[in-house]
């Protein structure tokens, strides 16, 4: 044969084997979607994982695995996928946002941090960036510039009820509990389908001593989401201090059971064995939460309540 034509055989042979490939991934994370769209989640990661084992650099495939891994707690590996992303683009806006949420998850606020500042930089004119800002400085127990974060979203977007949300939540933080109110009153009229409206009134008028009040708006959150097991660490709470103290023990199993290390649920759990006049058991509860977060409302009380059972 004709090496010239040799040659243009090859190299034919070479694009239409680069064209299998590319149709061969794009089949792959066709498969995944389906598969997603079908709640089977590990189907899902194995097709994507095979779209990038023939290109390790394929975004959808690599930010679509991360989001499954996300939503089913694999955080390290969510991590670990939005983190190829952006080495491939270092501006892709939405593996940057959730990647910041997932490490906000996993307890690496710092981490979080640089990622929500990035954010900021890449994306100031996009909600989300102020969001995951403000949600990392929370964290960070700077609530006054979690607070301008929130803010400066709902410039962007005035209408935004998660925006919203969370500025009700450091307001209640700060103990400014009718400003709270009034925030989530708006948030209600935008969107009364969103149970963390319902959720943080509770605690606020848990706070102003309504116990049955706030185990009602509890109830309601709890039956817009039932899998949020911070609601029922709330409502077990609240049982506790309308004296049912099997109920809210029960309730309080479940969220540690869903995320056992909920030091809110830990300590109330403490809260109900020093009810209960079972000094050993309150104290190991109790001063285990204290040492991680001695600052945490109504430990250093029933600690010492403990301590003279």
């Amino acid at each position: 044969m004709n090496r010239r034509w040799l040659l243009a055989f090859l190299l034919a042979g070479v694009l239409i084997s680069c064209d299998s490939q590319e149709d061969k991934k794009g089949r792959f994370l066709l498969k995944g979607n389906e598969k997603l769209k079908e709640n089977d989640t590990k189907s899902a990661i194995d097709y994507y994982s095979e779209a990038i084992k023939i290109d390790p650099e394929f975004i959808d495939a690599l930010y679509n695995r991360a989001l499954v891994y996300q939503r089913t707690n694999r955080l390290d590996e969510a991590i670990m996928d939005y983190g190829a992303v952006l080495a491939v683009m270092r501006d892709h806006r939405a593996s940057l946002f959730q990647r910041g949420l997932a490490l906000l998850d996993n307890g690496e606020y710092y981490k979080a941090l640089a990622d929500a500042e990035s954010s900021v930089n890449f994306f100031p004119d996009h909600w989300q960036s102020h969001f995951l800002h403000g949600l990392v400085l929370e964290q960070l127990k700077n609530h006054e510039e979690a607070l301008l974060a929130f803010e400066r979203g709902l410039l962007l977007e005035p209408e935004n009820s998660d925006l919203l949300v969370n500025k009700a939540i450091i307001l209640y933080q700060i103990k400014a509990f009718e400003d709270a109110k009034t925030i989530l009153q708006a948030a209600e009229l935008i969107n009364p389908d969103e149970a963390n409206i319902y959720n943080l009134r509770s605690m606020v008028l848990f706070e102003e001593g309504e116990v049955i009040l706030a185990l009602s708006a509890v109830e309601k959150a709890i039956s817009m989401n039932p899998r949020d097991p911070y609601y029922f660490n709330n409502r077990g709470l609240y049982r506790l201090f309308s004296g049912d103290l099997e109920k809210g023990l029960e309730d309080i199993n479940l969220s540690l059971r869903q995320n056992p290390r909920n030091l809110y649920a830990l300590r109330n759990k403490g809260i109900y064995y020093a009810k209960k006049g079972q000094k050993e058991l309150a104290l190991s509860y109790l001063e285990d939460v204290y040492k991680k977060a001695p600052e945490m409302e109504m430990v250093e009380d029933y600690l010492k309540l403990a301590q003279t059972l």
